[in-house]
């Protein structure tokens, strides 16, 4: 590995790190999401709806939707998304090839 990489990292890397302000934003909200009933999280699909309707972005509502999806799934899969899958899940929304 040249210099340079090992200074600066390769780009791959860079790219995942620009991504961790997301990640971290989604697990903030867990706490919030944990708390909902059963009816207050189903609730959240119709609220998303509206706001992307009202002119919010996919990329502005991501973390809370990908948190919602989170919750849902530990509620009835019994499995929570690690870290590492929600990165896959935002490389693929953005149009990228994400390898798992």
């Amino acid at each position: 590995m040249s210099i340079i990489a090992k200074m600066f990292g390769d780009a791959n890397a860079r790219f995942l790190k620009t991504l961790e302000p997301l990640i971290l934003r989604i697990n903030e909200l867990e706490k919030e999401f944990e708390a909902l009933s059963d009816d207050a999280l189903k609730e959240k699909t119709a609220e998303f709806k509206k706001r992307f309707a009202e002119g919010e972005t996919l990329d502005e509502l991501l973390p809370e939707t990908y948190a919602c999806v989170r919750e849902a799934a530990k509620r009835t899969l019994k499995q929570r998304h690690f870290d590492a899958q929600l990165l896959g899940g935002i490389i693929l929304h953005q149009g990228r090839i994400a390898e798992m």
